[in-house]
């Protein structure tokens, strides 16, 4: 039975079974082809996504009361475990209040961003290619910036950054570059990378796991061997379905407190 396993293992890797790849992030236009508004899969459920949240919250505010329902209640834990355990334990409540409408935003759309990716007809996180990911990094990069201008002045700030106090002068000739790219390029890469990457892989995972179920379920010779095996297979990709619902809020918090851990060291460490 292992050496049938084996030999399955191996025809379903190199021709049996449909596996996904990278290409399948970049779906063909299926809107507009050939206009500058052409409109493919991913950027469909972008527009979707960002349309039901919007209802969806505005419903909710619209029939917010006093003492709020079981679905207003969950609205406002989120918003409130955001507010407190994200940005006021970062920043503090008095630092904070400026920045709790962004990071608010930020954690709500890319968690609903990222549920599209389990959800039936779409099977795609919205924030599966870089562009998505990309253009909150440099939301929250525009941010860090302003704060910094706004607390000590442009040149002010890219001094204590790339010119900290007690290095001997020599040092700033290899830190004061890496620091600088620090503030411009690598603090927004690993925001754009770490959110792109991880919900790529998570797809990539669920995708592989129901392609093997598939191949063995049905497309295997030895079905005393194949249904087995692709029932296992087909459980994992339930289990890897529930820990990517996980995994899409795990990213949406760690986006969020990032974001506000780059934007508080911008302002002067004595406050």
């Amino acid at each position: 039975m292992i050496e049938a396993v084996g030999a399955n293992m191996l025809l379903a890797s190199a021709s049996g079974a449909d596996l996904p790849g990278v290409n399948d992030f970049l779906p063909p236009e299926i809107l507009f082809q050939g206009t500058p508004f052409a409109i493919n899969r991913i950027i469909l459920i972008r527009i979707v996504a960002t349309i039901l949240l919007l209802i969806i919250l505005g419903i909710t505010a619209a029939r917010a009361k006093l003492i709020p329902g079981r679905w207003q209640g969950l609205i406002e834990f989120g918003m409130d475990f955001v507010r407190d355990s994200v940005v006021y334990e970062t920043m503090g409540e008095l630092r904070g209040k400026r920045y709790v409408p962004m990071i608010t935003t930020l954690f709500f759309t890319i968690f609903f961003f990222n549920l599209f990716g389990v959800i039936p007809g779409a099977n795609m996180a919205a924030t599966a290619t870089i562009t998505m990911p990309l253009v909150f990094a440099i939301w929250v990069l525009v941010q860090y910036w302003i704060a910094a201008c706004r607390e000590k002045g442009l040149w002010g700030y890219i001094r204590d950054e790339c010119f900290t106090p007690g290095v001997p002068w020599p040092v700033y000739i290899l830190l004061a570059p890496i620091q600088l790219l620090e503030l411009v390029i690598i603090r927004p890469a690993s925001l754009t990378i770490r959110l792109f990457a991880n919900m790529i892989s998570g797809h990539l995972t669920v995708a592989t796991c129901l392609a093997f179920a598939q191949f063995w379920m049905i497309e295997s010779a030895n079905k005393m061997v194949g249904v087995p095996v692709g029932a296992a297979w087909f459980l994992g990709g339930i289990v890897m379905t529930l820990f990517e619902v996980f995994v899409a809020f795990l990213q949406a918090y760690v986006f969020s407190i990032l974001a506000t851990v780059y934007i508080n060291l911008s302002y002067p460490e004595a406050e």
